[in-house]
């Protein structure tokens, strides 16, 4: 168009942050304006005990052709393949055998991939009311399972919610297939975002106008004569102060998207909308708990003199623990009742030991998964309650006391916590009041809302769309799928204008994917 365009991005995520960055260096002028004081938008890190931690993703999802995995090596940032010990503790807070554990394990990964497959397969025929638990249990229905091992494949599959954000009854079948991700394997990034952090925002620092503390509230476009015309939309920020772009990116929060369409003038196409409104955002909170030292490591030998050591045999009846087990990596509670909770929110918990990192990363902290009804009861409560306060700290200590208690070599004089720190995404507008996006059973056209998502109104109104609820089907909900948007949303600008496509990655594959799922934590 012989014209360099003045790009206006919303939102300084990893998407708004790779979408500055392809849009620098092929000549656009970018300005960034970002709600909070700081760029990264729900990647962010803070302090529990002295130690640094992830609040947003803590996952690398897939190795295979993954830009973040790639920065994650030029940066030397720790990343670790967690595939230690678990721990399973029945509903009574006794610990279960290794190889009963090892069984139920089996059997639910093993099904995973089967609705994975299945998913994949029959996805055009599957009733949208069907769910991931529907299928688990008909699965389970068809083995020789003893019943107390049905019972606990169905309690262990709950730990599906930490990897989405909400419960396994509401884990669409038919769109099972848009919760997978990349090849290869999930890591955990032990040394946390923060290196990649600086890395992916290191463009956009230098050469694009942020500005901090400038949430938009209004987005004003019009409807363009011809697709090669400059758009001239209008942003308004909190404060009324009003500014003129050619091209508009929003990479906001899909949950932001939901609560503010009225943002949009004129209103956003029906379709566009009702792809909005169908696409599920998650409930995803985490809880660090820090100790003196990794107590739940140092006990490995026979737990007999712990009451966590009673194991449950098949047959339901107690058993003396008599093999050892290794320091746990992973650890679930299944459906507690050794814990008071409202009686209408499954209480199940899973958590994963840092001090299973590598030496140089490990620390004493135990990081809680929280999602669905559990976490918002959670976030709900402590939304007043200041981080600093005695209240804050007895409020979790009340809340996870019951579970940490019941690992191996705990005492209650020596163990105490020396710090509490929890996630609140859900009490975050800026979030979205959530994680991400999962896909809900009842949804019917799962597949075509992303792509609806995707293409937004840019060519007709110059308003694009990036963020992880708009990422390639294989990175749906990741760190990566959000940096993957931006870049798109940046490569579509510069074709309008002519620009080139200095910096943008290969081209990837959009179409469903046939890889596994997600890690834990799904961001």
């Amino acid at each position: 168009m012989g014209k360099k365009p003045h790009v206006a991005i919303i939102g300084a995520g990893f998407s708004g942050l790779r979408c500055a960055d392809i849009l620098a260096q092929n000549g656009a002028q970018v300005t960034i304006f970002e709600a909070r004081n700081r760029v990264g938008g729900r990647v962010h890190q803070s302090e529990v005990g002295n130690h640094l931690v992830d609040l947003g993703p803590n996952w690398i999802h897939g190795t295979g052709k993954n830009p973040i995995a790639d920065i994650a090596a030029l940066t030397k940032t720790t990343i670790a393949d967690l595939e230690g010990e678990q721990h399973v503790l029945s509903s009574d807070g006794k610990l279960l055998d290794r190889q009963l554990a090892a069984k139920v394990s089996e059997f639910l990964w093993e099904t995973i991939g089967e609705a994975f497959e299945y998913s994949n397969a029959h996805k055009e025929t599957i009733p949208p009311s069907r769910s991931l638990l529907d299928f688990l249990k008909e699965r389970i229905e068809t083995t020789s399972l003893t019943p107390l091992e049905k019972e606990l494949c169905i309690e262990s599959s709950r730990l599906w919610g930490a990897y989405v954000g909400d419960p396994i009854e509401k884990q669409s079948l038919k769109f099972f297939c848009l919760e997978e991700c990349i090849d290869g394997n999930n890591y955990f990034v032990a040394s946390t975002y923060n290196a990649i952090l600086q890395h992916v925002s290191k463009a956009a620092i230098e050469k694009a106008d942020i500005r901090f503390n400038q949430p938009i509230v209004k987005i004003d476009s019009k409807v363009r004569d011809d697709a090669k015309t400059p758009g001239e939309i209008a942003l308004t920020t909190a404060a009324g102060e009003t500014f003129q772009f050619d091209e508009v990116v929003v990479t906001c929060p899909l949950g932001w998207l939901k609560r503010n369409q009225a943002a949009f003038t004129p209103e956003l196409p029906a379709r566009l909308t009702q792809a909005i409104n169908n696409t599920s955002y998650g409930r995803l909170e985490k809880v660090y708990v820090t100790f003196p030292e990794a107590f739940w490591h140092k006990h490995t030998e026979d737990h007999s003199s712990n009451t966590s050591s009673t194991t449950t045999k098949p047959n339901g009846t107690p058993s003396s623990l008599n093999n050892t087990h290794e320091p746990p990596t992973f650890i679930q509670f299944l459906d507690p009742t050794y814990t008071n909770h409202p009686d209408n929110i499954i209480w199940n918990q899973e958590c994963v030991s840092l001090a299973s990192l590598p030496t140089h990363c490990a620390q004493p902290t135990l990081l809680f998964y929280t999602y669905g009804p559990c976490a918002t009861h959670i976030v709900s409560a402590l939304k007043d309650i200041p981080p600093s306060s005695p209240a804050y700290n007895t409020y979790l200590d009340t809340f996870l006391r019951p579970f940490y208690s019941r690992l191996p070599g705990f005492d209650p004089v020596s163990c105490k916590p020396l710090a509490f720190l929890a996630t609140q995404w859900q009490n975050d507008p800026y979030a979205g009041h959530g994680s991400y996006c999962n896909f809900q059973s009842g949804l019917e056209h799962g597949d075509r809302d992303i792509e609806v998502l995707r293409a937004g109104v840019g060519m007709d109104r110059g308003v694009w769309f990036a963020g992880e609820h708009t990422a390639p089907f294989v990175a749906l909900g990741t760190t990566t799928g959000a940096y993957w948007s931006g870049e798109r949303a940046a490569a579509k600008v510069c074709a309008l204008y002519g620009l080139g496509t200095v910096g943008v990655g290969v081209e990837r594959d959009d179409s469903l994917p046939s890889a596994m799922g997600k890690g834990v934590d799904g961001g």
